[in-house]
C-alpha cells in the first residue's frame, strides 16, 4: 500500500514537472522559430517548412545589411540596413547594467557593513526607513527623475538626460533591499575573526576587505546577478532618461520594434533571444555562489 502511494506521488510530481517545463520551453521555442521565420509574424508555431527559414532578422539585429524581397513575381528587392543596429542597444545594456551592478555591490556592501558592525544613533530607524522607501514602486518617481536630470544636465551635461551616467545614478538609488540582504548575511558571520584581526593590528578596513568580504562572496554574487537581470530588462526609467535612438538600452530598443503602425515581430524575437545570452552565461558561471548565497549563511560561533 505504501509503495503504491509513493508511486502515485512520483507520477504526480513528474507530471507537474513535465507540465512546468513545457510551459517554459514551448513559448521559448516559438520565439526562437519566429526569429528564423520569413516575414514578421508573431510567435505562433513550433514548426517551419524549409522555404520559411531565413537569417534576415538576425542580420538586422546584428547590423548586417541584407536584401528584402518586395515582389516575388518581379524579383524586386530593396537593401535593408538599420540606422542603429539593435546589437548596439544590446551592448549599451551590458555596459549600463555591469557598471550599475558593480556600483550597487560597492554601495550596498559598505552600507550593510556599517549597519551590521558599527553602533550609531538611529541605526534601526534608518534601516526601517530604507525598507519603507523600498515599498514604493520606482515608477512613482519618474517625473522627479526627469526634472532632476534635466536640471543637472543644464549644468553638468554628462550627468543629465540622455546619458548613461544619469541612468546609472538613478539605478544606484535603489539599493535598499540589497542593503538588507547583505546585512542579513553579515549578521550570520561571527565578528570574532574580525576582532582577532583587529587585535593583531589590522585596521577596520583591512578586516572588512581581507576577512568579511571573501566569506561573503555568495551573497555578493546573488546581489550582482539579481541587479544585472533587473537592469538589463528595465524599461520605464530607461525610456524616460534615454531619448536618442543610439543611446537606447535593450528593453527600450526592443519596444520600439513593436511600433503601433508596424510590428517587427521577427526582429523583436531575434533580439529577445539574444538578450537571454548574457543572463544565461552569468547564471552558469555563478550558479554555485547563487545557491550558496540564497540557502546558507556565513560562519557561526
Amino acid at each position: 500500500m505504501l509503495s503504491q502511494r509513493l508511486l502515485i506521488m512520483k507520477i504526480i510530481a513528474h507530471s507537474v514537472l513535465i507540465v512546468s517545463c513545457e510551459l517554459i520551453l514551448i513559448p521559448f521555442a516559438m520565439v526562437v522559430l519566429a526569429s528564423f521565420r520569413k516575414g514578421n509574424f508573431p510567435p505562433s508555431t513550433l514548426w517551419l517548412n524549409l522555404d520559411q527559414w531565413t537569417l534576415d532578422h538576425w542580420k538586422y539585429v546584428l547590423g548586417i545589411p541584407y536584401r528584402e524581397v518586395l515582389n516575388a513575381a518581379t524579383g524586386e528587392t530593396k537593401m535593408v540596413s538599420p540606422t542603429v543596429a539593435p546589437l548596439h542597444w544590446f551592448l549599451n545594456s551590458l555596459v549600463v547594467s555591469s557598471i550599475a551592478s558593480f556600483g550597487i555591490i560597492l554601495l550596498s556592501g559598505t552600507a550593510a557593513y556599517a549597519f551590521a558592525r558599527l553602533k550609531f544613533r538611529f541605526r534601526n530607524q534608518i534601516l526601517t526607513g530604507l525598507l519603507v522607501l523600498q515599498m514604493f514602486p520606482q515608477i512613482l518617481t519618474l517625473t522627479a527623475y526627469y526634472r532632476i536630470l534635466n536640471y543637472v544636465g543644464e549644468r553638468i551635461p554628462w550627468l543629465g538626460l540622455n546619458t548613461f551616467a544619469g541612468l546609472i545614478v538613478i539605478y544606484l538609488s535603489g539599493i535598499s533591499i540589497n542593503i538588507w540582504m547583505i546585512k542579513g548575511y553579515f549578521d550570520t558571520i561571527s565578528p570574532s575573526m574580525e576582532d582577532s584581526a583587529r587585535i593583531d593590528g589590522a585596521s577596520r578596513f583591512q578586516a572588512f576587505t581581507k576577512i568579511l568580504l571573501p566569506m561573503s562572496a555568495p551573497i555578493f554574487a546573488v546581489v550582482f546577478i539579481l541587479s544585472f537581470i533587473s537592469m538589463i530588462s528595465e524599461y520605464p526609467t530607461a525610456s524616460v532618461v534615454l531619448q536618442e535612438s543610439a543611446n537606447r538600452t535593450l528593453a527600450v530598443g526592443a519596444y520600439s520594434l513593436l511600433d503601433e503602425h508596424e510590428k517587427l515581430w521577427g526582429h523583436f524575437s531575434a533580439l529577445a533571444v539574444l538578450s537571454g545570452v548574457p543572463i544565461t552565461i552569468m547564471f552558469l558561471l555563478c550558479q554555485r555562489f547563487i545557491i550558496g548565497g540564497l540557502t546558507s549563511g556565513g560562519a557561526k560561533e
